[in-house]
């Protein structure tokens, strides 16, 4: 059999779970490790550099039998603000949307500053989104900017 007309990758379908999908490629095991699904029960299948019409290049993770909660959607907007969540419930697709990434972050990021109060003593982390786009995170205790590259998941 003859496979030169085919152009798409074939990959079982999940009964129930959900798929991470339009994430960019260098951020896939990224959101992997901030979601701990190597340490997972649930079945984990991802994909990079896949094509994508509207990114060029793309990854994707699909998760079998788990519902993401809103840190976790959170986390996710932080590392890949183009990813989609869809939600499969027998084998049917019940809901589809965009991740956005939060105005404020709360309880999961680490502040960059060394002399915050939340790196010395029990205090959650704190932050405000002040720039979406180049991803700054302003901290509400020491009012210090935790850049993109310099986010620290706890």
């Amino acid at each position: 059999m003859s496979n030169e007309g085919r152009k798409e990758l074939i990959v079982s379908a999940i009964e129930n779970g959900t798929v991470i999908d339009h994430i960019p490629t260098h951020a896939v095991l990224q959101v992997m490790r901030i979601l701990n699904l190597e340490q997972s029960p649930h079945q984990v299948l991802f994909g990079v550099n896949l094509e994508s019409k509207k990114y060029g290049r793309k990854g994707i993770i699909k998760v079998r039998d788990k519902f993401f909660d809103s840190i976790e959607i959170n986390k996710i907007a932080l590392v890949a603000p183009t990813a989609t969540l869809i939600e499969i419930r027998d084998f049917e697709v019940v809901s589809k949307k965009n991740v956005e990434i939060p105005d404020t972050v709360e309880g999961f990021v680490k502040c960059f500053n060394p002399r915050c109060i939340t790196n010395h003593e029990e205090v959650p982390t704190r932050f405000m989104v002040v720039d979406k786009e180049n991803l700054k995170l302003l901290c509400h205790y020491c009012e210090k900017i935790t850049k993109k590259e310099n986010i620290v998941f706890l």
